[in-house]
Parts: C-alpha cells; sequence; structure tokens
C-alpha cells in the first residue's frame, strides 16, 4: 500500500488507474479464492473518478485517497449488500454506513467491496460461509484463517491493498498469521463498533489488515478516535501511532510468556524463537516471563463469548435456526447453555484479571508470542496433530489470541517466515493498554531487519 500511496502523491498513477488494476486483479483470482461476497465494481469507479477529478485539481482527502480496501461482510455499508456470511441475512442492505467506513471515505478510500467471513463471525477457520469457504493465497486448500478470512485473502492476493475486520477471539490476527500479513487488534474502544455487527460486545475489536507495519499504523490513525454513537468508546484522543516507527528497539525488553510457548508446532517454535534472537541481535533484551493468571483468563474468555454470542443470537436461534450453518449452530446452542451466574462470575473477576495479566508489563515493554499453535489447515479439517497429539483446531487457533481480547490489550500479528511446505508463520506481540505505538516501533524494526 506504501507505494500506492508514493504514487498517488507522486502523481504517476491516477486513483481510477489503481481502482481498475485491482479490480482486474479480483477478476482473475476470486474465483478461485472466494475472498469476496460483494465487489462493488461500480460504487468504486464512481468513487474513483471523483477522487481523480479531485486529484487533478490538487485536492487530496487524506493518506488513502484512491486506495482500494476491502472491508469484512460485518461492517455496515450503506446501500451495499451487508450479510455477515449467513443466509439469515443474505438480502440487507444497511441504510447507513458504520463509523469505519466514514472515517475512511473521509480519508479519500475507496470501498472496493465486502469479503467473506466465518458466518456471524463465530469461527476461526474462515472456511464456514453460506457463500463457501475462503481460500488461502498460499495453499488454496488450507484455511485463509477467520473470522476475517476474506479481507485477509483478499489483501495476500493483491485483490485490495488493505483490509478490515474484526477481532473477538483472534479473527484479525489469525488470518493475518495464515496470509503473511500485519495484523492490528487495538486496545478495546479505540475503534468504534457502531454499526458493525457484534458477536460479542465487549470482546470485539475492529481492526486493520495489511501486507507491511507502517500502512497498517496510517489506517489505525484514521480508523481510531472517540465515538459518542459506541458506548464502548474510548474518550480521549489517540496519538499519532507512527510516531515511534523509526526509534528502534535498542535497550528494551522483550517478555516470552512461558504459557504461551506450551504446545507448539515445531516450525511455529522455531520461527518463534528465531523472532526471538532477531530482536537480541536488533538490541533488545529477551526474558522468559511467567503470568499465573492465565488459566482464569481463558476460562473468562469462553464463558464471555458464549454468553455475549447466546444475547445476539437466541431470538433469531429460536424463529430460524435451519438458517444457521450446523457447526456455527453447535457452538450457539452450546452458549445458550451456558449459566448466566458464570458470566457474572466473569465480569466481576474482569478487573482482577487484567491487572494481574498487566503486571508482566512491569517486566517487559511488550510480550513476543507466536499467533498461531499451528499452521493452517486444511479446509473443513477440526483434528490434527501436534507433537503426536490429536487436538481440536477450533480451540487451538484461538488459544494464543483470545486472552487479549478479554484484557484488551493491543496485540500485534507479524509475518515471521514461511513452514518448509510454504505456509505462513506468524508471530504477535502484545502491549500494555494504549500501547500500539510501542507494538508498531517494535514491528516495524523487526519487519525492516
Amino acid at each position: 500500500m506504501m507505494d500506492a500511496i508514493r504514487s498517488i502523491r507522486e502523481r504517476e498513477k491516477s486513483p481510477i488507474e489503481l481502482v481498475n488494476e485491482t479490480l482486474e486483479t479480483i477478476r482473475k483470482k476470486d474465483p478461485e479464492l472466494n475472498a469476496y461476497i460483494t465487489v462493488c465494481e461500480e460504487e468504486a469507479v464512481r468513487e474513483a473518478e471523483q477522487l481523480t477529478r479531485e486529484w487533478e485539481a490538487g485536492t487530496v482527502r487524506g493518506p488513502l485517497h484512491g486506495i482500494p480496501i476491502a472491508v469484512k461482510d460485518l461492517v455496515f455499508t450503506k446501500e451495499i449488500l451487508t450479510t455477515m456470511g449467513s443466509s439469515i441475512h443474505q438480502d440487507f442492505i444497511p441504510s447507513e454506513d458504520a463509523t469505519v467506513i466514514e472515517k475512511l471515505k473521509d480519508a479519500g478510500a475507496v470501498i472496493i467491496g465486502k469479503t467473506n467471513t466465518h458466518e456471524f463471525a463465530y469461527g476461526p477457520t474462515g472456511d464456514v460461509s453460506h457463500f463457501g469457504p475462503v481460500q488461502n493465497p498460499y495453499d488454496p486448500s488450507k484455511i485463509s484463517g477467520g473470522s476475517s478470512s476474506g479481507s485477509a485473502a483478499a489483501v495476500a492476493s493483491g485483490m485490495a491493498l488493505a483490509g478490515i475486520g474484526t477481532d473477538t477471539g483472534g479473527s484479525v490476527r489469525i488470518p493475518a498469521s495464515a496470509c503473511n500479513l500485519v495484523g492490528m487488534k487495538p486496545t478495546f474502544g479505540r475503534i468504534s463498533k457502531h454499526n458493525i455487527f457484534p458477536l460479542a460486545y465487549t470482546l470485539d475489536h475492529p481492526g486493520p489488515i495489511t501486507a507491511g507495519v507502517e500502512e497498517n499504523a496510517i489506517l489505525l490513525n484514521i480508523l481510531s478516535g472517540p465515538d459518542p454513537a459506541d458506548r464502548y468508546s474510548l474518550l480521549e484522543s489517540p496519538p499519532d501511532f507512527t510516531e515511534e516507527l523509526r526509534d528502534g528497539v535498542e535497550g528494551k525488553v522483550i517478555g516470552l510468556p512461558s504459557q504461551y510457548f506450551r504446545l507448539l508446532d515445531p516450525e511455529v517454535r522455531t520461527a518463534a524463537e528465531s523472532a526471538a534472537r532477531k530482536f537480541e541481535a536488533l538490541g533488545a533484551r529477551v526474558i522468559e516471563v511467567d503470568i499465573p493468571v492465565m488459566s482464569e483468563i481463558n476460562d473468562a474468555q469462553i464463558v464471555t463469548i458464549q454468553c455475549e454470542a447466546a444475547a445476539i443470537h437466541r431470538k433469531t436461534m429460536e424463529s430460524r435456526p435451519g438458517d444457521y450453518a450446523p457447526e456455527v449452530l453447535a457452538r450457539l446452542e452450546a452458549s445458550v447453555r451456558r449459566p448466566g451466574w458464570e458470566y457474572v462470575r466473569a465480569q466481576q473477576e474482569r478487573p482482577r484479571l487484567i491487572e494481574a495479566f498487566n503486571e508482566v508489563f512491569s517486566k517487559a515493554d511488550v510480550l513476543l508470542t507466536p499467533t498461531l499453535p499451528i499452521l493452517p489447515t486444511p479446509i473443513g479439517e477440526r483434528k490434527t496433530i501436534v507433537d503426536g497429539k490429536e487436538i481440536d483446531v477450533i480451540p487451538a487457533l484461538l488459544s494464543l489470541t483470545s486472552p487479549t481480547n478479554f484484557t484488551g490489550n493491543p496485540s500485534l500479528g507479524l509475518p515471521a517466515g514461511f513452514s518448509r511446505n510454504g505456509l505462513p508463520i506468524g508471530i504477535q506481540l502484545i502491549g500494555n493498554h494504549g500501547d500500539e505505538s510501542k507494538l508498531y516501533r517494535f514491528g516495524y524494526a523487526f519487519e525492516q531487519n
């Protein structure tokens, strides 16, 4: 995306040229990958023509002027189909935009299309949708990761220059890892959730998916800020998330939390350990740390997502149970059975658990973990083998990302190499609340060196 931003700024390419190139790539690649539910060709061309006229007159709306962006199909777009990946909403056309769409348009972005998603975002594989599974650009037989599967596949294959996803248990970082991309789950409340279909009210985090770190920070600058329409929105004005990018990591401390390194595919472990050594070569100090409350956080996260998802879907489950994908319906039925007292207890314990988690940042500036404990699995597969043990794919995919959805800590997924079979492997950097700029600083140093 940075090359496209420069080409617009230096007047080497017009917005309409950029959009037409992207639409041509979609026509060539999407029939195989199935990243898009709706391609907004007419709307995108019309907007690109207007942006080109402004550009020719010397007016640039913002850093994304003319940049084609793919948006997860949970995000409401005025007069554009928004399905949630479900037959239940296959004809739903919102009457207004989500706040994030308004911000993107104000910055000059072109909404190139609405991307496929695991139905109602309730799954980390990205292969359960009314519109079919999304295929991984690096191996179409493998999952692209979910639930923001289409946004990641679109960016990884050049069918968009950036993507917008939502992350409730890892749904930005999981597909970013599976597709060799950068994905940010910011501090809870940093980006407005207004007019984004919810999965879990207190766990949902919208976030950007990009090829590189700098463009991810630019997008977070645009998407962030207080929104009175979102009751969970942070009230303070955000900083410039690019300001620390080039400050390096000399003298900084990275913590490797033992709880994140227990059951890993050997190639994932090797990539994470290699990343730690790279940070040491850049001047950071790497230490092992312990977070004793992790098991409590994991349990509370499961209770929270189940009870909040049940509250959101209860009426529809009663009236249209047969219209859900069987796997999603089964997860929702398990959610409905979760006792309410467990939810109350989890929320009562939440402040204590967040405080206990954040104690680790008295010892380390950021934490480094793998993003996923396993490599992208075959589409439809729900069991896999790690270190000779058969494990369930869905909880494995969520195990390293979902804790910070409960705590609300910012978490940045980064590419960290490839397996012997050419599948992407990712690492995750976790920071204290409000420390997105620090995460981008560490991420940029890792990416550039």
